[in-house]
């Protein structure tokens, strides 16, 4: 027997989609996955067809509804959609058909039209506005290269009929049948086309892109009710009552609710965010001012963010790269096999840097290599790599902020790595607080909609319950010896910065 309201929440991610089902307490009950391909046409760019997006999320939710029983089904009483951010969608209005490739949040083909923007001395008004740089990570300039290129999209410009939105706005519009047209604050603030302290969306930075505002999504606050799941979808009937950018949902997740407190999720890239309460902090080092979330009224909570492109796709790389590894789980193992990587280092910039160098012509490297180096010393090299990219982040956020971090709670699925954690502990000095169940994104989301429904009173009777299932990573390196360890890759990582591609 179902006792207690139930809560539905969709992740759509980078390389999955999942539907899970969580408890008032947010506790995850059940989920299901399915897997989402990711398309490489040419160094640098990284795209997705829209439609594969929705079907593999719409796949998700069928398979949770089959392992469902029926008083479950009865129970869920909301609905919140969580998304991979940034990542950019024309449709049109008239028939809901894509207007081209969605191009994903890594994707770096409109780095010569961000460049072209800096130079016309547009970056400081958008800074200023939006807490975001110029760079190819964001929206925008995705939107202008779409228009530029898709003789579909600028069509249905032309003709009114286009819309565009980011991955939350595609799902809304897909699970309503086309009733809804909106993007969440949340979401919103990472396109470079809203005023993070208005919350409005700017006609100048549209002008700039060459979009209509009347092709824009309506701004909401990430709680809500934004429509209900149509006829003929699994779950049809529920209520969509929150949107809310993965990050953002991770950091809710992890009960993050006061400033100073931060979280690093660990997914396809790494992401720090630090709550800095009602207050925007700005960072002259390269991080981002971003909404964290609103209420229902759209009062914000703002975060500072680093954002770092490339985590589990290191590991990835070396699955299907290298081939040195069979299975993702397989990269502990290994690197556990030396006692740490005997001077290698791995600088994992595949597609770039974001946070702190927004460099999107770097690369990654291997240095260090000696005849003895194996495939060990560079598993363990992978690993060092991430935690010492977010070691750098963490410095700056202390800086913003002036003052340092406790903890820094982690998630996503590297963080399942013991020693990817241990060498954060090391990397930062800090306490490394890992949860029992590392979907924090999928759980952010269900608090946000619970509180939203009514059936969640309120986030801070959570906390007591914060530490439950926890594990704590501790810092074993003294130092002297970490000051020598970053010295050391900050030195590997000015080499990446100076690779070009011709």
């Amino acid at each position: 027997m179902v006792d207690q309201p139930l809560i539905l929440a969709l992740d759509q991610g980078t390389s999955s989609s999942r539907a899970a089902l969580f408890n008032t307490a947010g506790e995850l009950i059940v989920s299901a996955n399915s897997a989402l391909k990711i398309e490489y046409p040419a160094d640098g760019w990284v795209q997705q067809d829209p439609t594969a997006i929705w079907l593999s999320q719409q796949e998700a939710m069928s398979k949770l509804e089959k392992k469902l029983s029926s008083e479950q089904k009865a129970s869920i009483a909301t609905c919140g959609i969580t998304n991979q951010r940034e990542t950019t969608v024309l449709w049109r209005r008239s028939n809901g058909r894509p207007c081209g490739p969605a191009l994903v949040w890594q994707d770096g083909r409109t780095a010569n039209l961000c460049e072209r923007w800096k130079k016309e001395g547009l970056e400081k008004e958008w800074k200023a506005r939006t807490g975001l740089v110029l760079d190819p990570y964001f929206s925008a300039s995705k939107i202008s290269w779409l228009l530029s290129n898709e003789e579909e999209a600028k069509t249905a410009l032309s003709e009114g009929d286009l819309c565009f939105g980011t991955v939350e706005s595609w799902l809304l519009w897909k699970l309503t049948a086309g009733k809804r047209h909106c993007s969440d604050m949340s979401n919103a603030s990472r396109t470079l086309l809203m005023d993070l302290e208005e919350r409005e969306w700017v006609e100048s930075f549209c002008d700039i892109v060459g979009i209509s505002k009347t092709a824009l999504p309506e701004l909401v606050p990430c709680r809500g009710n934004l429509g209900k799941i149509e006829d003929g979808i699994p779950f049809s009937g529920t209520k969509i009552q929150a949107l809310l950018g993965d990050q953002q949902a991770a950091t809710l997740g992890q009960l993050c609710l006061h400033e100073g407190e931060a979280k690093c999720t660990y997914g396809t890239g790494a992401f720090l965010v630090v709550n800095t309460g009602k207050n925007i902090k700005t960072s002259k080092e390269g991080l981002l001012s971003t909404l964290g979330w609103t209420d229902e009224n759209g009062s914000p909570t703002y975060c500072l963010e680093g954002s770092l492109f490339n985590a589990g796709t290191v590991v990835q790389w070396l699955r299907d790269g290298l081939g040195i590894i069979e299975k993702a789980e397989q990269i502990n193992e290994l690197a556990e096999q030396v006692v740490n990587a005997e001077g290698v280092m791995l600088v994992p910039a595949f597609t770039g840097w974001g946070t702190p160098h927004w460099d999107p012509s770097a690369r990654g490297l291997i240095i260090g290599l000696t005849r003895d180096s194996n495939r060990s010393h560079i598993a363990r090299a992978a690993l060092d790599g991430i935690a010492l990219s977010v070691a750098t982040l963490v410095d700056i956020a202390e800086g913003a902020l002036g003052k340092k971090l406790n903890e820094l709670a982690v998630d996503g699925g590297a963080a399942a790595s013991n020693p990817l954690l241990q060498a954060q502990a090391d990397s930062t000095g800090l306490s490394i607080r890992r949860p029992a169940n590392l979907e924090s994104t999928a759980k952010g989301i269900s608090l946000l909609a619970g509180l939203q429904a009514g059936v969640i009173d309120n986030l801070e009777t959570l906390r007591a319950n914060k530490g439950k299932g926890t594990e704590l990573f501790m810092p074993e390196l003294d130092s002297l010896s970490r000051e020598k360890w970053r010295h050391r890759w900050d030195n590997a990582v000015s080499k990446s910065l100076q690779w070009h591609v011709q």
